[in-house]
C-alpha cells in the first residue's frame, strides 16, 4: 500500500535540489549564501524529523514512512521506501548538524566555488538516503551515489598525493559495494523471498530460513560485513582512510569522519544484525575480536603520528572498533542478551560523529592559519587561539572518555554489554581508551602548549564564522553528555525490537 508523508523526501532531497539551484546562481558570495541557506533547511528538517519521533512503547516502530513502487513495469518488486526508526533518527539529525558545519568551513575556498558547493551538497543527499533508505535497492544506489562527491572532492579539491588518495578511496568502497551488490541479489533471488524490501526482511525472521538458498546465510551475512567493515572501516582494510582524510578538504574531512563511516556500522545493525540475528550470535566473537584488534592497533598507530590528520584518521579506526566489540556484545549463547551492547555501539556512531567533526573542524583552522600540520613545528598556539583551542580540547576530552562528555556515554554502555559475555576482550578494549588518553593529551601539549614560537606571532583566532560550526558541535558534545537519554531511549527504540527478534530466532 503506498504512503507517503513526505517530510523525509524533503529531507533527503533538499540539498540535491539546492544543487541544482546553485547552477543558476551567480557570483561566489551568492552562492556561499544559498549553500548555507539550504543546509539550514535542512538542518531544521533533519531535526523535526529527530523531536517528532514518537518513541513512546505504543508507537509504530518505522515512522514518516514514504513509499510507492518504485519500477512498476519491470516487476521486480523494489519500491521507494523511507522510513526512520529508532536507530536511523538520530543519524539523520548527525547528517544535518554536520552538513552545515561542513559548508560553513568552506567559507574560505576559492577554487570552483560553484561546482564545490555543489557536490557537498550532493553528498549530504547520499548520506541521508542512506540512513532512511530501507528497500535495499534503493538503499544500494544512495550507497554508490555517496562515491562520485567525495571523490570530486579529494581529487579536485585536496592537497597533497589527493588524486592517489581519491582513487585508493574509490577502489576500496567499491570492492565493499561488490560484495554488498552480491549479497543483495542472492537475497533477492531467494525462494520464497522476491523482495528488497529491508522491513519485512528484518521483522519476519524466516524469511531468510527458508530452503534453496543460493548462497548459505553465514556466506550471505559475510558477503554484507565485507562491504560494511570497508566503510568503518575495520582493521585489516582500514588503509583507505588514513590517507583519504589526510588529502582531503577540510569540510570532506568532517564529512567522511562524522557521517560516511557511521553508514557502515549502521549497516552491520539495520543488515548483519536486523537480517541475520542467528549468524550474528554466532559470529559474535569473530566481531568482538575484529573490533579489539581494531581498537588496540588503531591507538598504537595513532601515538606514531606527527600530522594531525593522520592522528585523528587512526584515532577513529581505534574508535570505531568499539562499534564491532558493541555488536559482538549480542553473544546470546554467552548469556549476554541485552540491548545495552548495541545501544553503545549505535551511541558511538552518533558521538564519534561529533567528535571527530570538531576535531576535523579545529584541525582545518589550525592548518588554515598555520599552514602545517605536523606536529614538531606547531606549539603555544593555544595563547593565539583560545577559542579553536578550546574546541580541540573538549573534542579531544570527550574522544578519550571524560564523564560529563557525549564520547564518556557511548564507551561505557559498549564496555557494559560486552563485558557480560567476554570479560578480558573488553579489558583490552579499555586499554584502547588508556591510550587514548595518551595520544590526545599530548598531542594537545605539543600543539596548543608550551612556549609561544615568534613564527606564529601574527596568528588570528577563529573568526565569526569559523566559530559558529565549533559551537554547535560542542554544545551537542555536552549537550549530549549531560543528557544521555535524549539518544539512549530513542537508539533502544529501534534495538529493542531487534533483540526480541534475536530472543525469538535463537531460542528455537
Amino acid at each position: 500500500m503506498d504512503e507517503f508523508n513526505g517530510l523525509l523526501t524533503a529531507t533527503v532531497f533538499l540539498p540535491a535540489v539546492g544543487a541544482l539551484v546553485l547552477l543558476l546562481v551567480n557570483g561566489d558570495k551568492n552562492i556561499r549564501g544559498v549553500a548555507v541557506a539550504v543546509a539550514v533547511a535542512d538542518m531544521v528538517l533533519s531535526l523535526i524529523v529527530f523531536g517528532a519521533f514518537n518513541r513512546g512503547a505504543d508507537a509504530d516502530r518505522f515512522q514518516f514512512v514514504d513509499k510507492f513502487e518504485w519500477i512498476p513495469d519491470v516487476g521486480l518488486n523494489a519500491n521507494y521506501l523511507l522510513a526512520v526508526d529508532g536507530l536511523s533518527a538520530p543519524l539523520v539529525a548527525l547528517t544535518g548538524l554536520l552538513g552545515i558545519c561542513a559548508v560553513l568551513a568552506s567559507w574560505h575556498v576559492k577554487l570552483r566555488v560553484r561546482e564545490y558547493f555543489i557536490w557537498l551538497l550532493l553528498l549530504q543527499t547520499a548520506v541521508m538516503g542512506v540512513f532512511t533508505s530501507l528497500d535495499l535497492l534503493l538503499f544500494f544506489l544512495f550507497w554508490e551515489l555517496e562515491l562520485v562527491p567525495m571523490f570530486m572532492l579529494i581529487s579536485v579539491w585536496g592537497s597533497g598525493r589527493k588524486e592517489y588518495s581519491a582513487m585508493k578511496f574509490l577502489i576500496f568502497t567499491i570492492l565493499g559495494s561488490a560484495f554488498m551488490l552480491v549479497g543483495i541479489v542472492a537475497v533477492y533471488l531467494t525462494p520464497g523471498v522476491g523482495t528488497f524490501n529491508m522491513i519485512e526482511l528484518s521483522t519476519q525472521a524466516t524469511m531468510l530460513t527458508s530452503a534453496g538458498l543460493l548462497i548459505p546465510l553465514s556466506g550471505l551475512f559475510w558477503l554484507f560485513f565485507a562491504g560494511f567493515a570497508i566503510k568503518l572501516p575495520t582493521w585489516p582494510v582500514h588503509t583507505w582512510l588514513p590517507d583519504a582524510h589526510t588529502d582531503a578538504p577540510t569540510a570532506a574531512s568532517v564529512m567522511l569522519a562524522g557521517v560516511l563511516l557511521k553508514m557502515g556500522g549502521y549497516g552491520l545493525l539495520r543488515i548483519n544484525v536486523g537480517m541475520f540475528p542467528t549468524q550474528t550470535d554466532r559470529f559474535a566473537w569473530a566481531l568482538v575480536a575484529l573490533g579489539v584488534v581494531s581498537v588496540l592497533y588503531g591507538a598504537v598507530v595513532t601515538m606514531r603520528q606527527t600530522d594531525l590528520k593522520r592522528l585523528i584518521a587512526y584515532s577513529s579506526v581505534s574508535h570505531m572498533g568499539l562499534v564491532l566489540v558493541g555488536i559482538g556484545s549480542v553473544g546470546v549463547s554467552q548469556g549476554a542478551l541485552s540491548v545495552t551492547g548495541l545501544s553503545g555501539a549505535a551511541m558511538q556512531l552518533f558521538t564519534h560523529g561529533t567528535v571527530t567533526g570538531l576535531l576535523f573542524l579545529a584541525v582545518g583552522l589550525v592548518y588554515e592559519k598555520t599552514h602545517t600540520r605536523y606536529i614538531p613545528d606547531l606549539g603555544g598556539l593555544a595563547g593565539r587561539m583560545p577559542v579553536v583551542a578550546a574546541a580541540m580540547l573538549i573534542a579531544g576530552l570527550a574522544s578519550l572518555g571524560l564523564p560529563g562528555l557525549s564520547g564518556f556515554v557511548s564507551e561505557l554502555l559498549v564496555f557494559l554489554g560486552a563485558y557480560q559475555a567476554y570479560d578480558w576482550p573488553t579489558v583490552l578494549a579499555v586499554l584502547g581508551i588508556v591510550l587514548a588518553a595518551g595520544y590526545i593529551l599530548w598531542m594537545m601539549e605539543r600543539t596548543f602548549f608550551g612556549p609561544r614560537r615568534e613564527r606564529f606571532a601574527d596568528l588570528t583566532d577563529a573568526s565569526l564564522v569559523e566559530a559558529m560550526p565549533l559551537v554547535l558541535m560542542v554544545v551537542t558534545i555536552i549537550g549530549v553528555g549531560v543528557w544521555p537519554s535524549i539518544l539512549t531511549d530513542v537508539f533502544e527504540s529501534g534495538l529493542d525490537p531487534m533483540v526480541e527478534m534475536l530472543n525469538g530466532v535463537i531460542a528455537k
